[in-house]
């Protein structure tokens, strides 16, 4: 089996691949290409790729929602897959670029063809990486970096960057949420609160130790290695915040339009009974899963107030190294969360009627289910 071309014509496979590059959700894309051009020269990137295979380290990798003439690429019955995307010059995108779903049907025959002529342990190990990344929720870096941490792979930290769409969207939400450590830390700048408080985003952002976070971090008694790991952690409790913001004004009404959404034509018995309870289920555990979400993020917002009101950095700082295995609930639940409002407004936008058949209907519950895992009954 041959890997698949961009075959839609030169100029929309261009403004594919920019459109990935430029508004892509951090959940959704991990583009290896933009890291490449921006930190190709950088030690730490150097010393520790994220692939070994060169072809895979400058891909774009993505979450993919399948149409319906995708679906027969798997045997697993799944509604999203695990796209990568690889240029075939990733200095002109007008050259288009060929694709393959991490586990379709031929899926290492494929990689044997494009990985065949690199080592095969760096092969192996490739492989082994994509298929950690292909059982994600989502690709978002706390969670990414978390679970390949768990299966043996440490990528620099480099590799798990928020994207520069979301960013962009999050960056008056990170100010707010950082303006109550503004005058702790910066009472010597001279400068306004906005001034502050758009630097100190910034390099927050951007995983930035230089001199204007000195005062914060020898307020938090770190080294400079550990105020940057401090940092990003600090950055993935922020990231989850403002997604879950992003995403409890969809649940309500999505949870109300899965409750009512019933199916047209025939339906058997069995397909109503289980559409009845599964819709049952589905709310209940949004709903849950929602509290859950908030209870493990108020540890954070619990810390952060120890810190900003009581003026206790190293408490702060004890639980931002020690509290990343939270990101594997997190990630999990909020990536849930984002594939079934997504997929959901994707399949019944809010200006058409809702029609669906049972069958579809039964395999959307089913899959919504399976990735809040909900228990199967019977």
């Amino acid at each position: 089996m041959a890997l698949k071309q961009l075959t839609r014509g030169r100029g929309r496979a261009n403004r594919d691949l920019m459109l990935l590059r430029k508004s892509s959700s951090t959940a959704r894309v991990l583009n290896l290409v933009d890291l490449y051009f921006k930190l190709g020269e950088d030690p730490d990137y150097l010393a520790e790729p994220m692939f070994r295979c060169n072809v895979l380290n400058r891909s774009i990798i993505l979450k993919h929602r399948l149409r319906s003439n995708e679906l027969d690429a798997f045997e697993d019955g799944r509604s999203t897959a695990t796209k990568v995307i690889l240029p075939i010059n990733i200095y002109d995108f007008n050259s288009g670029a060929r694709t393959f779903f991490v586990g379709q049907n031929g899926y290492e025959e494929i990689l044997e063809d494009l990985l065949g002529r690199e080592s095969a342990p760096n092969a192996r190990r490739d492989m082994q990486l994509l298929r950690v990344l292909d059982k994600l929720p989502s690709l978002d870096p706390f969670l990414s970096r978390e679970r390949l941490k768990q299966a043996g792979f440490q990528p620099a930290r480099c590799y798990f960057e928020i994207s520069e769409g979301d960013t962009k969207r999050m960056m008056n939400f990170v100010r707010r949420e950082i303006l109550p450590l503004i005058g702790m830390s910066f009472d010597d700048l001279g400068v306004g609160l906005d001034d502050r408080s758009t630097k100190f985003v910034q390099k927050i952002m951007d995983n930035a130790a230089d001199a204007e976070l000195e005062p914060f971090r020898v307020g938090m008694g770190l080294d400079h290695a550990a105020f940057q790991e401090g940092v990003f952690c600090w950055k993935g409790f922020i990231y989850y915040k403002w997604v879950l913001g992003e995403l409890v004004p969809q649940v309500r009404p999505i949870s109300a339009e899965i409750s009512k959404c019933a199916p047209i034509g025939p339906v058997s018995d069995a397909e109503r009974a289980f559409i009845i309870d599964s819709r049952a289920r589905l709310v209940k555990s949004i709903a849950y899963t929602c509290q859950t979400v908030r209870e493990s993020l108020k540890v954070y917002d619990d810390a952060y107030a120890d810190l900003t009101r009581n003026g206790k950095p190293i408490a702060f700082r004890e639980f931002l190294l020690s509290a990343p295995y939270l990101f594997n609930t997190l990630g999990e639940r909020l990536g849930a969360l984002q594939h079934i409002i997504s997929f959901w407004r994707y399949r019944f936008p809010l200006d058409k009627r809702r029609t669906v058949d049972a069958a579809e209907m039964v395999d959307l519950l089913a899959d919504f289910e399976f990735s809040l895992h909900i228990p199967t009954e019977g």
